[in-house]
C-alpha cells in the first residue's frame, strides 16, 4: 500500500490548521489593541467587527478576555 500522497495531504492539513492558528491569535492580538485604547469610539468598535467579521459581542468578550471556541466566533 503506497500512502506517500496520504502522508503528504495530511501534512499540509496540520500545516495549514498550524498557519490559521496563528492568525487567528494574531487577528485578535491586533482587534484587543484597537479596543483596548481608551478613546475607541462606536463606530471603531463597529469598523473593527466589520474587517474582522466577528460580532461585537464576541469583541465585547474577547476583549474581557473570556474562552472561546478554537474554531473562533460565528457572526
Amino acid at each position: 500500500m503506497d500512502t506517500a500522497k496520504l502522508e503528504l495531504a495530511a501534512q499540509r492539513y496540520r500545516d495549514a490548521e498550524e498557519a490559521l492558528e496563528g492568525a487567528r491569535l494574531d487577528l485578535q492580538a491586533e482587534a484587543i489593541a484597537i479596543l483596548g485604547q481608551d478613546d475607541v469610539q462606536r463606530g471603531e468598535q463597529a469598523e473593527v467587527a466589520r474587517i474582522t467579521g466577528w460580532s461585537r459581542e464576541y469583541l465585547r468578550r474577547l476583549l474581557k478576555g473570556a474562552p472561546e471556541a478554537p474554531e473562533g466566533p460565528r457572526r
